[in-house]
């Protein structure tokens, strides 16, 4: 093989070994790092939310499934949730992975907002304070009325058994 063959294929080899691991890592620190934007809507329901026992609901997308969840269920639901003044306090969309959890087990906001639900479904939830965590909530929980988007993506046992991934 001549010499400058073989330079250039062990200099491909160098840039292929030091490239690749550079872009999976910056692009993996990008999705760690990013905040997802507030909806334009966050400081308050907008006109047409839909209010129902306290809180304010607002369809942003349809589902496909045609029963909502009891308040004893295990649903499965991607979301992400911020206070009113557009701060983004947590999101399973960020995490990259689906959360799991009793409909028994969160605030009543919730409850009460996926109840309205059905499969596949996305929508926006306005929760005031004394459905969600209140005004003086324990440390590292946020105050206040919080705003989420949540999609419901199973519930009952295809959410304990995650069958709703195959």
């Amino acid at each position: 093989m001549n010499e400058g063959l073989e330079f250039a294929l062990r200099l491909l080899a160098f840039v292929v070994m030091m490239v690749i691991p550079f872009l999976i890592y910056t692009r993996w620190m990008k999705k760690r790092l990013s905040k997802i934007l507030p909806p334009a809507d966050v400081a308050q329901p907008p006109e047409d939310a839909a209010e129902h026992d306290g809180i304010f609901t607002r369809v942003l997308g349809q589902g496909s499934g045609e029963v909502s969840p009891e308040p004893d269920d295990v649903v499965t639901v991607h979301y992400t949730g911020w206070t009113t003044d557009g701060e983004m306090f947590d999101s399973s969309v960020l995490r990259g992975l689906p959360s799991t959890f009793p409909l028994d087990a969160v605030i009543e906001g919730w409850r009460l907002g996926l109840q309205l639900m059905v499969t596949g479904e996305r929508r926006r939830l306005w929760i005031p304070a004394s459905l969600a965590y209140g005004e003086a909530p324990a440390q590292g929980q946020p105050r206040g009325m919080l705003v989420f988007d949540v999609e419901l993506i199973a519930m009952g046992e295809d959410a304990i058994h995650g069958t709703w991934r195959d």
